[in-house]
Order: C-alpha cells, then sequence, then structure tokens
C-alpha cells in the first residue's frame, strides 16, 4: 500500500482563487513564476478551468525555489502586491508570459501595464512586506511534502504531473464522474 501525501494547510480565505467555491474537486498548486514546468501548468490548469468551470476551485500558492531561481521570490512578491490591489490573475499571467524577464524593473514595468497604484507598489516591493506571505506558503508546501514545482494537490491528496499534464485533467474528470454516480 503507497502512503499517499496529503495537503497540511487546507484552502483558506488568504488564499488566491478561481472556480466554483463550493465545487466538489480541490486543486492546490504550488508554484514558481521562474518554473518553466509552472508556466506549461498554468496553461493546462486553464484549460481545466475553462472545461470544468462550475465544478473545480483552483488555488495558486507560492513555491519559488531560490536556489535554482534567482528571480523567483522577487516575482512572487510582486504578485501579492498586486494581489493586495485586486490584481492577482492579471500579474500571474503576466508573469508566466514574461517568465524570463523578471527583474525588479521588469516587475516595475508589468505593475504599472496593470494598472497598479505604484507609489503603494513600490513601497511594498521596497519595504519586502509579503516576502513572509510567500515563505509561510514555501513553509506550507514543505509541510505538505512538495520538493519540486509545480506541486499539486487534488481534493487533498498530492498528484504527480510528472508523466505530462493531462493526468489532472484525467483525475478531475475522474472525481468528477464517480461523484455523480455515487449521487445516481
Amino acid at each position: 500500500m503507497s502512503h499517499q501525501i496529503e495537503l497540511f494547510e487546507p484552502i483558506n480565505s488568504a488564499d488566491h482563487v478561481l472556480g466554483n467555491e463550493h465545487a466538489f474537486v480541490v486543486i492546490v498548486e504550488y508554484g514558481d513564476f521562474e518554473c518553466p514546468s509552472c508556466k506549461q501548468a498554468a496553461s493546462a490548469v486553464q484549460q481545466l478551468l475553462n472545461r470544468f468551470a462550475d465544478q473545480v476551485l483552483f488555488a495558486y500558492r507560492h513555491f519559488p525555489l531560490t536556489e535554482v531561481h534567482g528571480h523567483a521570490l522577487g516575482a512572487a512578491q510582486a504578485a501579492e502586491c498586486a494581489a493586495a490591489q485586486g490584481n492577482f490573475w492579471e500579474m500571474h499571467a503576466l508573469l508566466f508570459e514574461n517568465q524570463t524577464h523578471l527583474t525588479r524593473k521588469s516587475l516595475d514595468r508589468y505593475a504599472k501595464q496593470i494598472g497598479l497604484d505604484m507609489i503603494r507598489y513600490t513601497a511594498e516591493m521596497d519595504d519586502e512586506i509579503y516576502r513572509q506571505r510567500v515563505l509561510e506558503h514555501l513553509e506550507s508546501g514543505r509541510r505538505s511534502g512538495v520538493r519540486a514545482t509545480p506541486g499539486f494537490f487534488i481534493n487533498g491528496k498530492m498528484h504527480d504531473v510528472s508523466f505530462g499534464l493531462h493526468s489532472l485533467l484525467d483525475v478531475t474528470k475522474a472525481a468528477l464522474e464517480s461523484r455523480q454516480a455515487s449521487n445516481g
């Protein structure tokens, strides 16, 4: 019997979520804006949300692999600054679209592009006021057994995507079908 790794910290009101908050299928991703596999995962998740719009809740949490991705922590903090102004998902998309350009100068340009209050954004970035929040995400990922990105959990159980992101769709579809079958 294999040991199933479980999500340490359930979704809460501080998470960045898309989809139906009452969904049967809950997907949590621990990601890194500088990780090429996370960029691929972002489009796979978007397809999944498009296909199962009302049936899935998706949450994104930060897991910057700072040893290999020197700009990941700054990018995560920029996303949190954007979130504070109601623009997390816009920044999320821009960071993945421009993954090879995540210097502070580039992050500032993206903040301006999505219309953030630049005085507030600059002060928050300079003071690193969201650094602790990002590190808390990282720690909750570690406590959940995440070792690499993207790290996915479906309904609280770790899901291995190393054989392809299509498996996210397959597992989601299977969970929804089993629910329909049990509801008869």
